[in-house]
């Protein structure tokens, strides 16, 4: 049994989705999903990844690294968006923005390399239907981090079959996207010696 499409008439619009204004919002299969605030653990993960990541690219002048907020439509069309997402960290090569974009509006594609920082709120499923429509709409790279368990996901549009999980102290490869640069599961997870954690509350 398979699942039944979902009508156009039935999704947000672009104008829709523009309308709301400040409400952050993305669309999974055509399911409108409020976003939860996310706790500053979330923002250090995911600044940590842009920090590293945007240096990089800027140096060796290979597209922009963009935090969170930016709203990639997926190719949906705007009279009806089937999917939209707003990853924690992305990254659009140079050679992937389109000829002709209105720069004021949503970016209409898929990032090239999208980071998802899980928080308290969100659902497993969810996530993994995100990455799985991430990787077949022409991401080439995507990772799920989990903060509580200091994992971090890869999958990669070039191996569809494999997960690989980097937990420890692990240099992550990266060289099919970013050739010769190095992060580590250690950068990806520190933070600063004066942020208490849950361990140091009394």
């Amino acid at each position: 049994m398979t699942d039944a499409p979902i009508e156009r008439e039935n999704l947000l619009t672009l104008d829709d989705l523009l309308a709301m204004g400040d409400v952050r919002v993305e669309i999974i299969e055509g399911d409108v999903q409020i976003m939860t605030a996310a706790g500053i653990e979330h923002h250090f993960l995911a600044q940590n990844i842009n920090r590293i990541i945007d240096a990089y690219v800027r140096e060796q002048d290979m597209g922009a690294v963009f935090t969170d907020g930016l709203t990639y439509l997926m190719f949906s069309e705007t009279a009806g968006l089937k999917d939209s997402f707003v990853p924690d960290v992305s990254f659009i090569h140079k050679d992937d923005f389109p000829a002709k974009w209105d720069i004021t509006k949503p970016f209409p594609g898929t990032p090239t390399f999208a980071v998802e920082v899980m928080s308290p709120g969100d659902k497993g499923a969810d996530v993994q239907t995100k990455v799985r429509t991430y990787l077949s709409k022409g991401t080439r790279e995507v990772w799920v981090v989990y903060p509580r368990e200091r994992e971090i996901h890869q999958f990669r549009r070039d191996d569809l079959e494999t997960a690989r999980i980097y937990t420890g102290s692990k240099v992550i490869d990266i060289s099919g996207i970013f050739p010769d640069l190095t992060i580590t599961t250690d950068d990806v997870f520190h933070l600063p010696s004066w942020v208490q954690g849950d361990d140091q509350i009394d």
